[in-house]
């Protein structure tokens, strides 16, 4: 089927829609400026980024019972502050830090992008992403979602074939008429790989400066930004 065919379009939403490691920083830093706590809060953000996807794995190979990110997010929050000599705060503290994940701030095209995409389809959050932490977001960023397709409600994980067959599914549509839209291509190649079309939004700058990763294949779209997508997309 061609492109024009596509009537909705799902966005991972950590790194694409979303800056969750520039978020993060900000956050920290105004949490040591409260506090007194001289950190790198960088390193901080980027180790607490990359304990998720192990637990994440534990749970989908059965080693784990199922948890939600939120819950995954607090227990790494607490590895990471440890390793980062932080002992003096509360756990109100360390419970208003770890929804900071929920206050991540846009990238400067995410908003008027999806806006632009909403009249050509409907436009869904799809997230490894809790659907409380998915809606908390939304409002903070000014998200105009028309739904959220999140991981508890499929309680599964991607890439498992279940979430990109549910969103489809959830949204009354074979797959090959949603896009899924992403910044990974580990995410891309799940959809395709259910029939899924793809759509590759480079953020060169997700991981911080100097460590932009290039894609390794070719998508159905390739896009700048989620503005550049929307107009490749007619939009």
């Amino acid at each position: 089927m061609a492109l024009s065919d596509v009537k909705a379009f799902a966005f991972d939403v950590f790194g694409t829609v979303a800056d969750w490691r520039g978020s993060l920083i900000r956050e920290g830093e105004a949490l040591g400026r409260e506090k007194g706590l001289s950190l790198d809060w960088a390193a901080l953000a980027d180790a607490w980024q990359a304990g998720k996807e192990p637990a994440i794995e534990r749970i989908r190979s059965g080693g784990a019972p199922w948890s939600t990110l939120d819950a995954i997010h607090r227990a790494r929050l607490d590895v990471v502050l440890a390793q980062a000599g932080v002992s003096g705060l509360g756990e109100e503290e360390k419970d208003h830090l770890n929804r900071a994940w929920h206050r991540l701030a846009p990238w400067p095209d995410s908003v008027p992008g999806l806006a632009r995409l909403k009249r050509r389809g409907a436009v869904s959050a799809f997230s490894n992403g809790n659907f409380a932490l998915l809606v908390n977001m939304a409002r903070h960023a000014g998200l105009p979602w028309d739904c959220i397709l999140s991981a508890d409600l499929f309680q599964r994980y991607k890439p498992d074939p279940g979430l990109y067959l549910g969103a489809a599914e959830l949204l009354g549509l074979p797959p090959e008429e949603v896009m899924v839209a992403a910044a990974h291509e580990g995410d891309l190649r799940a959809a395709r790989a259910n029939g899924l079309k793809t759509a590759y939004v480079a953020r060169p700058l997700e991981f911080g400066p100097g460590r932009a990763q290039e894609p390794q294949e070719t998508w159905d779209v390739m896009a700048e930004s989620i503005e550049d997508l929307a107009g490749k997309m007619g939009a």
